[in-house]
């Protein structure tokens, strides 16, 4: 319980209203600890480069010129130059186009040519396995690009252990590149990164189509600069991030952008994971992260999930890739090894570099900002759904999520425009300093707040769990502003809880509040003014508020004599008995907070819900009736105040 819930419930069992003054909990600090708390370098969407160039598109090839590799099983057959076979590695050491077939049970490829040069590599059903270290190694060159022939098949491996010099003691995935990385094609290939990561690129890694299918004990997809996706299938087991781009030095760098595509990730950490900007703008996903939102942060008596926060490693079902590692493979793609070993497990490399600091379990993540723009979403996850150290904006899009913790939450700003957006489970449902929704229909079921600016009521922000957030005391700043769209909102905590203003101007509100009197359906420390829009807010009585006397539109907060049963309509109704506004609550209710467009000063109307009935004259713009709550408007006005009477 937050030392401000505390405050609240101190008022309520004092029966006095002139000890409301409470501060507010105030905005976002830093969210979490370790990688989170350091924050990331200060890119936007506007400093990033999302194109793909024509050769990234390009799947054609001239067959006629292009050096032939086939394997036989124990070694391979080079028809044409630029490739040579020397033991167990086949090494590319010219620019130019190599078509790559057959299987290798034991051997490398390498690609090293001159910085400024390009390698095509067409699989064209090609098998290839390498125990010793990664089975493609691209150690030099411009930009090296992966064609999947259309029609085939092709399987790249690597062992649980490597076995390297001084100079490659940092090499750690099955595909490995220091150069730009492009997959583009038509065909399928499956990756298994048995040691650690699966696919890694020290600059960009771009794949433009394709199937891609890749189990790896650390990440599936990684590109230090970043990863741009235009298309492909990509089904993705990872035991920490399906997908990521970590760069936190460089400006402009460390992005993920997605253009489409269809995704299946099964990851022990974070889904997709941008050490900056996170940029999706379609494409199908569905998303498990940290073993799903059964996997909560909280149980169902609202008590901390000890273990929750220890993610990393396990994959769904509990298995892990390769033997797996607890918890340890968080760090990003390259970082050189601590131990001395030359030769190290994937377990053993964890018990060198001990327990790894700031894992997360989201579904999308983003250091500094995270832009939705359209797409599926089916998102799972142990922590947020949708999380941001920055500003989130969601514009459009079909977002059904499940989260063990928020649902959708930024340290900064959040903007929803458009959009689809359903929280079947959460923590808190949206979070953010700045909460702004301007359209989009939204649906979300919270086992706390349902809309909440900088923390409020939020047990997990200082409850000292594991991956809990943090925050300051100053609330001046926060806001919730509602300008359109239409929210339906079942929250166990307060439904709207702002630590600055509420302000509605416009869209339609229902609330399915708290049956608690520790909780309000609406809730805000400064001012809570509307001045168009539908509102219906229900629940408990003891710190109910209503609209304050700032507002432009004419609002009721009622508290009836006793509780209404779940399923009981409730109804507002102007003097000639026409239905200005009905809603049915799912849960038991005793308060209402009702306001729409057709409510003008000094009419009078009447508010039924079940049996009972009062009737109210709108004296002022925001009028209180009945016994109890925080009030509002006139900040709880005494009963009868503002005129009427009860039945």
């Amino acid at each position: 319980m937050t030392g401000r819930k505390r405050q609240k419930l101190a008022l309520l069992l004092a029966a006095t209203l002139a000890l409301w003054s409470l501060a507010g909990c105030g905005k976002k600090a830093a969210e979490e600890t370790g990688e989170e708390e350091s924050g990331a370098p200060a890119v936007s969407a506007a400093d990033i480069d999302i194109t793909f160039t024509a050769r990234d598109l390009d799947v054609g090839y001239d067959e006629g010129s292009a050096t032939k590799v086939a394997f036989d099983g124990s070694g391979a057959t080079v028809t044409g130059s630029g490739a040579a076979l020397d033991g167990g590695v086949l090494t590319i050491s010219a620019e130019g186009t190599y078509l790559l077939s057959g299987r290798w049970d034991e051997g490398q490829i390498r690609v090293s040519v001159g910085k400024e040069e390009k390698v095509q590599l067409v699989l064209q059903g090609v098998t290839v396995h390498c125990s010793t270290g990664p089975v493609l190694y691209i150690a030099q060159g411009d930009k090296v690009f992966i064609t999947l022939a259309e029609g085939s098949e092709n399987a790249l491996s690597d062992g649980e252990s490597y076995s390297l010099d001084e100079a490659d003691g940092n090499l750690d995935s099955a595909v490995f590149s220091r150069a730009d990385l492009t997959v583009n094609g038509a065909g399928a290939l499956t990756v298994d990164g048995n040691y650690k990561h699966g696919i890694v690129s020290k600059d960009d890694l771009v794949i433009t189509g394709g199937e891609l299918t890749v189990t790896a004990v650390g990440q599936a997809l990684s590109g230090k600069d970043c990863v741009k996706i235009g298309d492909g299938t990509f089904v993705l087991t990872s035991g920490t991030d399906a997908i990521q781009s970590s760069n936190a030095e460089d400006a402009g760098r460390g992005f993920v952008y997605i253009a489409g595509g269809d995704f299946t990730l099964h990851a022990g950490n974070d889904g997709v994971q941008a050490e900056t900007v996170l940029w999706i703008d379609g494409g199908t996903f569905e998303v498990v992260s940290g073993g799903g939102s059964a996997n909560a942060s909280t149980d169902a008596a609202g008590e901390a999930q000890p273990g929750w926060g220890q993610w990393g490693g396990d994959m769904p079902g509990g298995e892990r890739p390769g033997g797996g590692m607890p918890g340890g493979m968080g760090s990003a793609p390259d970082a050189t090894p601590t131990g001395t070993q030359t030769v190290q497990t994937a377990a053993q490399q964890i018990d060198t570099a001990g327990t790894q600091s700031g894992d997360s379990a989201k579904g999308l993540k983003a250091g500094s900002e995270l832009i939705v723009n359209g797409g599926t979403f089916d998102i799972d996850s142990s922590d947020d759904s949708l999380h941001c150290n920055g500003d989130l904006t969601v514009t459009d899009g079909t977002l059904r999520l499940s989260s063990g913790d928020d649902g959708i939450h930024a340290d900064g700003s959040l903007q929803i425009g458009g959009g689809t957006i359903e929280i079947a489970k959460c923590y808190e449902g949206i979070e953010g300093l700045h909460i702004d929704i301007s359209g989009g229909e939204i649906s979300l079921v919270a086992s706390d707040d349902g809309l909440n600016a900088a923390g409020g009521n939020d047990g997990s922000s200082l409850g000292g769990r594991p991956g809990q957030n943090g925050f300051a005391g100053d609330g001046d700043a926060a806001t919730i502003s509602i300008s359109g769209g239409v929210l339906r909102i079942d929250a166990a905590g307060d439904g709207i809880d702002s630590n600055g203003d509420l302000l509605i101007s416009g869209g339609t509100v229902y609330v399915d509040g708290p049956t608690s009197g520790g909780d309000g359906a609406l809730d805000y420390d400064g001012s809570g003014e509307i001045s168009g829009g539908t509102v219906v807010a229900v629940g408990s009585v003891g710190m109910a508020m209503g609209f304050t006397s700032g507002s432009a539109q004419g609002s009721i907060l009622c508290n009836f004599p006793s509780s209404v049963a779940a399923g009981t309509e409730f109804a507002l109704k102007d003097s000639a008995g026409n239905t200005l506004v009905s809603y049915t609550p799912q849960k038991a209710y005793q308060s209402v907070v009702v306001s729409c467009p057709a409510m003008k000063q000094g009419e009078s109307y009447t508010l039924c819900a079940g049996s009972q009935t009062a009737e109210v004259t709108l004296s002022e713009l925001a009028t209180t009736y009945g016994q109890g709550g925080m009030g509002g408007g006139q900040m709880g006005g005494m009963p009868g105040q503002q005129g009427g009477r009860m039945r």
